[in-house]
Order: C-alpha cells, then sequence, then structure tokens
C-alpha cells in the first residue's frame, strides 16, 4: 500500500479554495440584493459541504481509499447542512444581525466592500483552513481503521450535542414565558454551550480520518485547533457571554454550570 499521496493533495487544494471562495461571494451578492449581512452566517456550513463535495471530486482516480472519502464527504456534508438549515430557520423574519449592524456602522467607505473584506473573504478563508483534515482525508489510500472509526463516533456525540442542543434551545426561546429567561434546562444544564462543545467534538473527530500518516497529522492538526479557539475565544463562545451578561440570573448559571465541557451542575 502506497503512502499518503501528497501531490494530488496539494493540487487539490485550489480547488477547494474556489469552492469555498464561490460560496462567499455568491452569498454576498445576494446579502447585497438584500441589504442584510447576517445570512453570511448560512453560508458557513454550505461552504464546508462545497469543499468536501469538490475534494470528492478532485481526488477521483487519485488512490484513496473509496469508503474513507465518500464517508467523510457525507459527514461533513450532513453537519454543514443541517448548521445552515438551522441558522436559516433561527433568522427568518428577523433584521439585521447586530453585531454586522455594529461593524458596518464603524466602516469607513463603501459598508459592503468592508463586509466583503472583514467577512466574506476571511470566513471562505477559514472554510477552506479548518476543513483541511476534510480534504486530506480523501487522499488516504490506506482503508478506514480503528483510529478513522473512532473519528466517526466521535463525529456523531458532536452533532447530537449540536443538533439536540440548538433544538432544546429553539423551543425554550418558542414559549413566551421564557422571555428574558436563561436556558438551563437538558444539555444546557451541564454545559453552557453545547452546540459549541458538539461543533468541538466533530471536528476533531473529522480530523481522525486524516491522522494515519503520522507527517499528514502534523500538517493538519492547525484546523481543528483553529476551530477550538473560534469556539471558545473567538466569535462563539465569548461574545455570546459577553452579550448574555447582564441577563437576570445568568451570574448564578455561570457559577453552577460548567463553560463548555459537559459536567454536572455545582450545588
Amino acid at each position: 500500500m502506497n503512502g499518503f499521496l501528497w501531490g494530488d493533495f496539494a493540487a487539490g487544494l485550489p480547488w477547494s479554495a474556489l469552492a469555498a471562495l464561490a460560496v462567499m461571494l455568491v452569498t454576498f451578492g445576494v446579502a447585497v440584493r438584500k441589504g442584510m449581512h447576517r445570512i453570511v452566517d448560512i453560508a458557513w456550513g454550505l461552504g464546508f459541504t462545497a469543499v468536501a463535495l469538490v475534494s470528492l471530486i478532485a481526488s477521483a482516480g487519485a488512490g484513496g481509499d473509496p469508503v474513507r472519502r465518500t464517508l467523510v464527504t457525507v459527514l461533513t456534508a450532513v453537519w454543514g447542512l443541517r448548521l445552515a438549515a438551522h441558522i436559516a430557520r433561527r433568522g427568518r423574519g428577523h433584521g439585521e444581525d447586530p453585531r454586522y449592524a455594529r461593524m458596518l456602522a464603524k466602516a469607513s467607505g463603501d459598508p459592503h466592500l468592508y463586509a466583503l473584506r472583514m467577512v466574506y473573504l476571511l470566513q471562505g478563508a477559514l472554510v477552506w483552513l479548518v476543513s483541511l483534515p476534510v480534504q486530506a482525508a480523501h487522499y488516504v489510500p490506506e482503508p478506514m481503521g480503528p483510529l478513522a472509526w473512532a473519528g466517526v463516533a466521535l463525529w456523531a456525540v458532536g452533532l447530537f450535542f449540536e443538533a439536540v442542543g440548538d433544538a432544546q434551545l429553539a423551543r425554550f426561546k418558542a414559549d413566551p414565558a421564557n422571555r428574558g429567561r436563561i436556558m438551563d434546562r437538558g444539555l444546557w444544564r451541564y454545559t453552557r454551550h453545547p452546540n459549541y462543545f458538539g461543533d468541538f467534538l466533530v471536528w476533531w473527530g473529522l480530523f481522525l480520518f486524516a491522522v494515519g500518516p503520522l507527517a499528514v497529522a502534523a500538517t493538519v492538526v492547525v484546523a481543528p485547533l483553529v476551530m477550538s479557539l473560534l469556539l471558545t475565544r473567538g466569535s462563539g463562545q465569548r461574545l455570546l457571554e459577553q452579550h448574555m451578561s447582564s441577563r437576570p440570573g445568568y451570574d448564578d448559571y455561570v457559577a453552577r454550570t460548567s463553560g463548555f465541557f459537559p459536567r454536572p451542575p455545582r450545588n
């Protein structure tokens, strides 16, 4: 069995970059026409799906294990399409996201071009970078082993936390009696961010698809590390908690509930 297909992997990188760029540019055009940039959040999951599909096509005939190639594409698409659909439903009927409104209000010059540079192109670059394990998995010729199947299990647990957490929060918000209250039920009783924790597991699980050769793991480990930082220190947990900190009862919720990794609540 030959080793990792480095040449084919490198040849496929520009195609995946074009896929991510195309999704963001199309989304930018739609956002400008609608006058609302919050739809870029929908493109996040769609971008990963596009990269996975383009990688599957670009790697055809290269010699990668067909089971691994197909499975990593399906798992990435399931995650990305579910996330895009959830964000689309959540934002239906709402105006511009306050985050983007504040950012564009500070822009000098054309706010749309500023958004293109600082939101769309940046997110496209992040999609390409974070998806490196997905891309690399298409060029591993070895059959699926225990580590790759462990990645499937980790992905499944992550998707459970993310999907169930999102559904529980949506039901909570739909009840007018919960207006202004803190969601501390279901998975939210064990972690303040079950959806972000789920994302964390999903991307470390997908990383395991590409870690057969040690050199490959060392090359693409930057991807789950960047995603982990985004979730815990970037636009995920940190910004959301800043927004929530002024709500009554939130300090008590923070005191008894884990910030990220699930655990029983403190007394």
